[in-house]
């Protein structure tokens, strides 16, 4: 955190003393007359925005989930009364498009319009315009979208709110050093001299603006980071996996939530922990995408599983028992053909296995994982035993995650692994790329299996099976 700026904005007056202060005040009155209440982390946010006010900051970052209401605390409340508190000062705010920006800064005009009496201020007579305006007391008031212009105009207070469009911009190096250049260059050029700036935003990348400030200067940032399911040490207190808001969006639907978005969009706009888009171990991109199965002939096809029997309910997340499919060709190239994923009790894993095996057929050797102790042998026993008439074969797991999935991981990278085009395609690509440090690691234990029982096994084998395909 820098050193706090030891006067006040230039051209301050004195602040009105009849408003409610702190910010919590402030915002109790306008919210309550609405009938909302303060949610506990709105209170730590205005906290930090108190901070900022008094001179203790001159940075803040805010990062929260969508839809925590971080913009209508730090982009409509905060910036009426800061000018009550800091009359004569200058303020610009700037969002990802010049639209977002001006429906801010209307909402603001609109309060100070409502509560002029107790702000001790108005907007000056004449000013009609939304973007930008001068109030009573000497205060300026500019609004307008990142890399638009604010050449010739400074201030005391800058406010960037959401300046990410979306996905394609967040995933664009030329946008991220475009939005980059404006903040250096244009922004903080524009600040007085004391000035202080609140970044806002909604993580989407590890190379977004808030990444590129904690990197070059993270001691100069107060960050206030909310994820929207409580990790360690959370600023809240908040018991591990609690929701953030959950009178507004509870565990079990930010868990759904978790589900339809996956892995990785989930981490960064919602946990605010932006992940790198090729992943710890696998490269992704180099997976090629096929329209339909090629042909097999020549080459081994097999079914691995990775095998668990706890049913989801509640707020438990349990393992997914997957079957995954591969094709090794005669060529080199693996081909990942189809995977059978849910999360179900012991008997419909059992079903599970009967039939794909079935739908399979004969030709396609299945694996099966045996886990250390008596108790693995037994289950293996008892699913070969069910899947008599068919393939099986059994392996012992040795050696960590990583170590197995090493593998298949340089076969990628080499270009010989495809995918047939399908419904399971994305839950699987954001599983190989968040592993090793993804929620979950099914599908990468059953490809990893999978790759593994189909290079081991003898020539022979692999000629004998491949006249049956056709049966």
């Amino acid at each position: 955190m820098s050193p706090a700026p030891s006067r006040s904005p230039e051209g301050a007056r004195s602040p009105n003393a009849a408003l409610p202060a702190p910010l919590s005040a402030w915002a109790a009155h306008v919210l309550g007359a609405e009938g909302f209440t303060v949610a506990r982390h709105h209170s730590l946010l205005m906290a930090r925005l108190d901070a900022l006010s008094d001179g203790d900051i001159d940075r803040l970052m805010v990062l929260m989930p969508p839809g925590s209401a971080k913009s209508t605390y730090c982009s409509v409340l905060f910036p009426a009364w800061w000018l009550a508190r800091h009359p004569a000062s200058s303020i610009i705010t700037a969002s990802h498009t010049a639209d977002l920006a001006k429906h801010f800064a209307h909402r603001t005009r609109s309060l100070i319009g409502e509560h002029a009496a107790l702000l001790g201020y108005r907007l000056a007579d004449g000013e009609r315009a939304v973007a930008h305006w001068s109030t009573t007391t000497g205060g300026q008031f500019y609004a307008t979208g990142v890399r638009g212009p604010i050449a010739g105009r400074r201030a005391d207070l800058a406010i960037i709110d959401d300046p990410v469009r979306g996905l394609v911009d967040a995933e664009s190096l030329r946008q991220r050093n475009h939005l980059w250049d404006w903040y250096c260059s244009d922004l903080v050029t524009r600040l007085k001299p004391g000035g202080r700036v609140v970044l806002v935003m909604t993580r989407w990348h590890q190379d977004d603006l808030a990444g590129r400030l904690l990197e070059r200067g993270r001691a100069e940032w107060s960050v206030l980071r909310l994820p929207a399911l409580a990790e360690t040490d959370d600023p809240l207190g908040r018991k591990l996996g609690e929701a953030l808001w959950p009178e507004w969006e509870d565990e079990r639907a930010l868990l759904r939530k978790r589900d339809e978005l996956g892995e990785r969009a989930w981490t960064a706009l919602f946990q605010q922990s932006p992940r790198s888009g090729q992943g710890g171990l696998f490269k992704v991109a180099r997976i090629a995408v096929l329209d339909g199965p090629p042909d097999a002939t020549g080459g081994m096809i097999v079914r691995a599983w990775d095998l668990a029997a706890t049913e989801a309910t509640g707020r438990n997340d349990p393992d997914h028992t997957v079957g995954l499919k591969l094709l090794c060709e005669a060529g080199g190239r693996c081909v990942v053909l189809d995977i059978v994923r849910q999360r179900t009790t012991a008997l419909e894993v059992e079903q599970a296995l009967l039939r794909a095996a079935r739908e399979d057929g004969r030709a396609v050797l299945i694996g099966l994982p045996e886990d250390p102790g008596q108790a693995g042998k037994s289950q293996v026993g008892t699913y070969m035993r069910k899947l008599a008439g068919f393939p099986v074969q059994s392996t012992r797991e040795s050696g960590s995650k990583w170590i197995r999935a090493l593998p298949v991981a340089a076969q990628i990278e080499a270009g010989n692994f495809a995918m047939v085009r399908a419904a399971w395609n994305y839950e699987f690509i954001e599983e190989l790329r968040d592993f090793p440090h993804g929620r979950k690691d099914d599908q990468v234990d059953a490809l990893a299996g999978a790759f593994k029982l189909a290079v081991e096994q003898p020539a022979p084998l692999r000629r004998l099976a491949i006249p049956l395909l056709s049966r």
